[in-house]
C-alpha cells in the first residue's frame, strides 16, 4: 500500500485528494452504521499520521450531515473528556494508527482502546483496528475490539490472520481510486471464485484413470484409518482411481471399499519397510500424484523407505505428518526432487523440518520454507497459509477450530493429492485444497464433527461450485 500510495501521488493524485477520499469512504459507512446522522453522536479519536487525517475529513463530513461529532486528538488527549463523550455516543470511530502500526499501546493509545472497548455503543476502525499488526496480525498488549472496519483499496494481512482478524468485525474495502492489481500483489486471499476457475472440467471421453489417479503411501500398527481417510478425501474431491499402500496384512483389513488397497513390504512390528519404495516407484506409471505420510510411523525402516520415495518418485507429492518428520530437517532433499512437492506441516511438523518456530509471522514463515524447499508449503493453522519458491502466497479463510480433530489432516492431503492428479499446479491444488477443506466443515456441521464427516461434504461443496 505504501508503494501504490506512492504511485497514485507520482502519477498526479494529491495525498489530499486521497486523505479526502478516504475520510469520505469512513463518514459514508458510519451514516449506514448509525441509520442516518441527523441528531446522532460520534466520538473519534484521530492519531498524527494518515489514518488521523482520514478520521478529521470523516468527522467534519459526519457533522456537516447533522451528527454531533466530538473529536479528540490522541496527543495530550483529556480521558475525563472522552469518557463522558463515550457515554453519550451513538459510535466511535477509532482512527489512532493505521496498518503500519508494529508493537504496543502504551499511555493514551492503551487508555483509549480500553475505553473504546468498554463502552456501550459500536466502535468503528478505520483501515485496521489500533493495536494490530498490519502485517502480521499479531496483539501485543490492548487493541482496539472493531465491530466494524473500512480498509482502503485492499484487505490487508493482519485483517485477516488471528489474533487481529477476531478484532476487525464486519469489514467493507473502500475505492479510493488505487488500483490494487498494478502491480499485481504477491499476497492474495482464496475466495471461492478462485477455486470454481481451478477445478478443471471432465470430458465426455473421461475414465477413471484419464480423470486423474493417485497412490496413498501411509499406515502402521493401530494407524490404518489415516490412509484411508486420505485415500477417501482423494476419492471424494475428484480423482477417478486411488489405490493406498498399507504395511503388510494391514492392506488387507482395509480393503473392502472403492479404495482399492496393496501390501507393501512391512517390518515385523507391522510398519512400512524400506523395501515398500522399491514397490511403490514400480507402480507409479499410471498414477499423477502420490500422498506420502497418513499414519506411517517413525521407525527407521519407514524413513529409509520415505526418504527414497521423496528423492525418486517422478510425479507430484504431497509430503505430510510422519511423512514430513521423515525428513529430521533436510530440505536439500526436497530442493532436489524431479517433481512439484507440496509439503503440509502444522506448527511443530514446521518446526521440525525449517529448524525454526513458525512465529508471528506465518505469510513469512511459509515463504522461507518454500524458498529453500523449492516447493509449495501449506503451512495448516489459524490460518492457513500457502506460500511457493518465487514467494506467491495466499491466505485461506474457510475453516476455524472445529477442525481441530484427529484425521482432518489425512482428509486435507487427500483433497489436494487429487487436485495435483487432475492436473492443478502445486500452488493451485494446495490453495484450492485448503478452500475445499474448510468450506467442508461449514456443510457437514461444525459440532461434533469428525474427520469423515468431510468426505460426506464434499460432494456438496463441489456441486455448488458447477458452472
Amino acid at each position: 500500500m505504501v508503494a501504490r500510495d506512492s504511485a497514485a501521488i507520482a502519477g498526479g493524485v494529491s495525498e489530499a485528494t486521497l486523505v479526502d477520499r478516504a475520510g469520505g469512504a469512513v463518514a459514508r459507512h458510519a451514516r449506514r452504521l448509525l441509520g442516518g446522522t441527523y441528531g446522532r453522536r460520534v466520538a473519534i479519536v484521530c492519531g498524527k499520521g494518515n489514518n488521523g487525517a482520514d478520521g478529521r475529513v470523516a468527522g467534519l463530513r459526519l457533522a456537516g450531515w447533522g451528527a454531533r461529532v466530538d473529536r479528540f486528538d490522541l496527543t495530550g488527549i483529556d480521558r475525563a473528556a472522552l469518557g463522558r463523550a463515550l457515554d453519550r455516543a451513538d459510535l466511535a470511530i477509532d482512527g489512532m494508527f493505521g496498518t503500519g502500526f508494529r508493537g504496543a499501546l502504551e499511555g493514551d493509545a492503551a487508555f483509549v482502546a480500553d475505553a473504546f472497548n468498554s463502552a456501550a455503543c459500536p466502535v468503528m476502525a478505520i483501515d485496521i483496528p489500533s493495536g494490530v499488526d498490519g502485517l502480521t496480525g499479531a496483539v501485543h498488549g490492548t487493541a482496539v475490539e472493531a465491530a466494524a472496519t473500512v480498509c482502503f483499496v485492499a484487505l490487508k494481512p493482519g485483517l485477516v490472520l488471528y489474533p487481529g482478524a477476531a478484532l476487525v468485525g464486519d469489514i467493507e474495502v473502500a475505492d479510493i481510486g488505487i488500483d490494487p492489481n498494478v502491480p499485481p500483489p504477491s499476497l492474495g486471499l482464496t475466495e471461492e471464485s478462485d477455486v470454481a476457475a481451478s477445478l478443471p472440467a471432465r470430458s465426455p471421453e473421461s475414465h477413471k484413470w484419464s480423470v486423474g489417479a493417485v497412490y496413498v503411501v501411509g499406515g502402521s500398527q493401530g494407524m490404518t484409518g489415516a490412509v484411508m481417510l486420505a485415500a477417501g478425501a482423494a476419492l471424494r474431491a475428484g480423482a477417478g482411481m486411488v489405490v493406498a499402500g498399507l504395511p503388510g496384512d494391514a492392506a488387507v483389513r482395509a480393503s473392502g471399499g472403492e479404495v482399492i488397497t496393496r501390501s507393501l513390504p512391512a517390518t515385523s512390528s507391522g510398519a512400512l519397510d524400506e523395501d515398500a519404495a522399491k514397490d511403490v516407484l514400480d507402480g507409479l506409471d499410471r498414477f499423477r500424484a502420490l500422498v506420502v505420510g497418513p499414519g506411517l510411523g517413525r521407525s527407521a525402516a519407514t524413513v529409509t523407505a520415505v526418504r527414497r520415495l521423496v528423492a525418486e518418485a517422478p510425479v507430484p507429492l504431497i509430503l505430510d505428518a510422519d511423512g514430513l518428520n521423515a525428513l529430521d530437517g533436510d530440505i536439500e532433499l526436497l530442493a532436489g526432487r524431479p517433481a512439484a512437492t507440496i509439503v503440509t506441516p502444522h506448527a511443530g511438523e514446521y518446526a521440525r523440518l525449517a529448524g525454526e518456530p513458525v512465529g508471528e509471522d506465518r505469510v513469512a514463515a511459509a515463504r522461507r520454507l518454500a524458498e529453500r524447499a523449492g516447493a509449495v508449503v501449506l503451512l495448516k493453522g489459524s490460518r492457513t497459509v500457502v506460500a511457493d519458491p518465487t514467494g506467491r502466497a495466499a491466505v485461506n479463510a474457510t475453516g476455524g477450530p472445529w477442525l481441530a480433530t484427529a484425521g482432518t489432516g489425512d482428509v486435507l492431503s487427500g483433497i489436494v493429492g487429487a487436485l495435483a492428479a487432475m492436473g492443478l499446479p502445486a500452488f493451485r491444488a494446495a490453495t484450492a485444497g485448503a478452500w475445499l477443506h474448510g468450506r467442508a466443515a461449514d456443510f457437514a456441521g461444525h459440532e461434533g464433527l469428525v474427520a469423515g464427516d468431510l468426505l460426506r461434504a464434499l460432494p456438496t461443496v463441489l456441486s455448488q461450485l458447477a458452472p
